[in-house]
């Protein structure tokens, strides 16, 4: 259990650069209190003592913002940053060295009893500040899903979910989750070019259209330099892309 401990308090050490030594993360941070906590209910959960596991996740909660039913499965060096209002459903299963921030939800969408009903996260997911990830579905090894966004369905290892409903940014198919370097983490989930991949295709879209107004524009010129007469294009009706763009962004 110290051994544990011990290594819950280096990883949030690593990942948090405002914790300064293992005292503060142990006295000041509701998110290894939390943790701690629910290892207490789900000890009494797994016995049989629901009530008492139910009662010690209540008191986490009231302690500490968090709530963490006791029959969620949380792995090793899980770090909940700051946390406040962050929920984790019943069937919830949280894999080794994930961040989550505050105000995530990892909830149910099912009413059946005895189903699997909260998301799994594999090893090394971050979930930005606000997230939803709503299901019985996985959310693949090293993936993040942004700040704010909403999960409905599987997200592949080391994809990049953002948005509402969450789209797919990109996938490190040669990702490897590696629990001693945080070379590749990412706070809040945030990636460099990591904009909305909507966003991205319709801004792309608008460049191409301007591209082929700029072709026929040469074309009408060519033609009426033949002798070929073809009707102008009202100023007004030609797209202005940085108008658009920016309605876009």
């Amino acid at each position: 259990m110290f051994s544990h401990l011990r290594e819950d308090i280096a990883s949030i050490i690593q990942r948090d650069p405002a914790a300064r030594n293992a005292w503060e993360v142990m006295t000041c941070y509701p998110g290894f209190h939390a943790v701690v906590m629910h290892g207490w209910a789900k000890w009494c959960w797994s016995r049989g003592l629901k009530w008492l596991g139910r009662f010690i996740a209540y008191l986490a909660r009231i302690l500490t913002g968090i709530e963490i039913h006791p029959g969620a499965m949380i792995g090793r060096r899980v770090f909940i940053d700051h946390g406040f209002g962050v929920v984790i459903g019943e069937t919830a299963e949280i894999g080794d060295d994930c961040t989550i921030y505050q105000g995530v939800t990892l909830g149910g969408t099912s009413l059946f009893k005895g189903t699997k009903r909260h998301p799994t996260l594999e090893a090394g997911v971050i979930v930005g500040a606000g997230a939803k990830v709503l299901g019985g579905f996985t959310v693949g090894a090293g993936a993040k899903i942004g700040s704010n966004s909403v999960v409905m369905k599987p997200v592949p290892a080391g994809a990049t979910a953002v948005g509402n409903p969450a789209h797919i940014l990109q996938k490190d198919v040669a990702l490897q989750v590696d629990a001693d370097s945080n070379q590749r983490f990412s706070a809040y989930g945030v990636t460099a070019n990591g904009g909305d991949p909507i966003s991205k295709v319709l801004h792309k879209l608008i460049d191409h259209a301007v591209s082929q107004q700029e072709q026929i524009e040469k074309l009408t010129a060519a033609l009426s330099g033949a002798g070929i007469v073809c009707e102008k294009q009202a100023e007004e009706s030609k797209l202005n892309p940085s108008q658009i763009n920016s309605l876009v962004d």
